[in-house]
């Protein structure tokens, strides 16, 4: 009974997001009628000691940085600065790749340090132009941004920044470069696998003349005729936002050291306030560069920007807010979800499955799934089950760094269903919804999902890491 409340919950939850309904309303709906079923007595307090806390969190760590990266993406697109990547990206490959180049240009990004967050608003305008040029139908869109951005680059390839690959570190003593051949193998084989589905769909769609559409929501606005700039000019801010991103990441710890306190004033004995450097590192590494990059797009585009900079500001916050909120509602969500009774048991049954790798990847994936979160999924399995896992696969003689390169790269696998939170921001900020544009994200999740088992047998059939 306990586990059928929490897949009801998730059911429930996934077909609200996909009928397009507020996941901000319906994701405490459908976490406090779990509670409710659960134990009815605690649904008030449920509510507000964790469902509220853990969104609050999440809006109080990441809502500067929506902000500062829709700020970003409107800018690059009033500047011109998209029209002329584009331009150049056309005449370098041809319409015909308009896919792979947004593939391409979402990939460096993430592998880059950029927040999966903040690419989907920086891609978009991009996105926009090479779709609208290239007669492409803007429902394949979000599909093409997820494989740049929520794939390879976030958890396969060895050395990516993205926290999906930094989890698994504190877990199993390993480095970000763990397993680096079974990484780059099965990141290869998800690219080459996803563009050629996306291309498959994209001349699909042609041969039924289909073309990017009419009447779409939160288009971006471009520059109309105006002249465009250089392209090596136009790519200077996406430039600078991934060289600052590494340089704060360095810096904010050696200039502050472990930890940060102040005195925030008042009446009385005020204690001070603390900050542990380390938790905070990455955020203010991405909002310094975020900074950086719209600062350089203003030095470099003021007069074009200037006059609409206060209309387009809006719009931006506009978006920022209800990808923070959606995001946010589903952190709340799987955190309830987690400390359910059903949910522990979800956690016993997995530890049953005899391989080692095998069960490793089930669990994780699943947990991310339940959870609607890659990083939240990831931390909860690893948290609960590393300690097995550590010890069966020394039992195996399996490398801690395959467990590392496994657990790193199914927590980014079946995450992506309807009520995970990237989905409803990058459905958001495209202004499509599940009914129009899902298909394809869950195709290229499925392709991402297989992708860690194929890895699992390459392991076995080659004992290559």
């Amino acid at each position: 009974m306990d586990f059928i409340v929490v897949l009801a919950a998730l059911v429930f939850l996934m077909l609200a997001a996909y009928r397009g309904y507020s996941v901000i309303l319906f994701a405490p709906l459908a976490a406090m009628g779990a509670v409710l079923l659960s134990h009815p007595a605690e649904v008030p307090p449920m509510f507000t000691g964790l469902f509220m806390d853990r969104m609050v969190g999440f809006v109080k760590n990441f809502f500067p940085i929506f902000v500062l990266g829709a700020v970003f993406g409107k800018v690059i697109e009033q500047s011109g600065f998209s029209k002329s990547i584009v331009a150049s990206v056309i005449n370098f490959l041809g319409n015909r790749r308009a896919m792979l180049s947004i593939v391409l240009v979402g990939a460096l990004l993430t592998y880059g340090g950029v927040s999966l967050f903040v690419v989907v608003f920086s891609v978009y305008p991009f996105a926009a132009e090479l779709f609208r040029q290239g007669g492409i139908p803007k429902r394949l869109m979000p599909a093409t941004i997820a494989l740049g951005a929520f794939t390879f680059t976030m958890d396969s390839l060895p050395g990516t920044p993205q926290i999906q690959n930094i989890i698994p570190t504190t877990f199993f003593k390993t480095s970000v470069y763990a397993g680096p051949w079974l990484g780059t193998i099965g990141g290869v084989f998800i690219l080459v696998c996803g563009v050629v589905y996306l291309e498959r769909r994209r001349l699909q769609a042609l041969r039924f003349g289909e073309g990017y559409g009419e009447g779409h929501s939160n288009e971006p606005t471009g520059v109309g005729d105006a002249i465009l700039v250089h392209p090596g000019i136009a790519l200077i801010p996406l430039v600078v936002v991934g060289v600052m991103n590494r340089i704060f990441t360095n810096a904010i710890p050696a200039f502050y050291g472990e930890s940060v306190s102040f005195l925030a004033g008042g009446v009385g004995d005020v204690a001070p306030i603390v900050q542990q450097t380390k938790s905070v590192t990455a955020i203010w590494a991405i909002e310094g560069a975020l900074l950086m990059g719209i600062a350089t797009v203003f030095a470099l585009a003021w007069k074009t920007l200037v006059p609409r900079f206060s209309e387009g500001s809006k719009t931006a916050i506009a978006g920022a807010l209800l990808a923070t909120m959606n995001t946010a509602s589903e952190y709340g969500f799987g955190a309830v979800v987690a400390a359910l009774p059903g949910f522990l048991l979800v956690t016993e049954v997995l530890k049953a499955v005899p391989n080692v790798l095998i069960n490793e990847a089930v669990t994780v994936t699943a947990l991310a799934g339940l959870t609607g979160s890659a990083s939240a999924g990831l931390g909860i399995a690893l948290a609960a089950m590393a300690e097995h896992f550590c010890i069966a696969a020394k039992g195996a003689g399996i490398p801690l760094e395959v467990l590392h390169r496994i657990a790193s790269m199914a927590s980014g696998g079946m995450d992506t269903l309807p009520h995970n939170g990237a989905v409803i921001t990058l459905l958001a900020v495209t202004g499509l919804t599940h009914r129009e544009a899902y298909r394809d994200i869950f195709v290229i999740t499925c392709i991402k999902t297989a992708t860690v088992f194929l890895v699992i047998g390459l392991f076995y059939a080659t004992g290559i890491v």
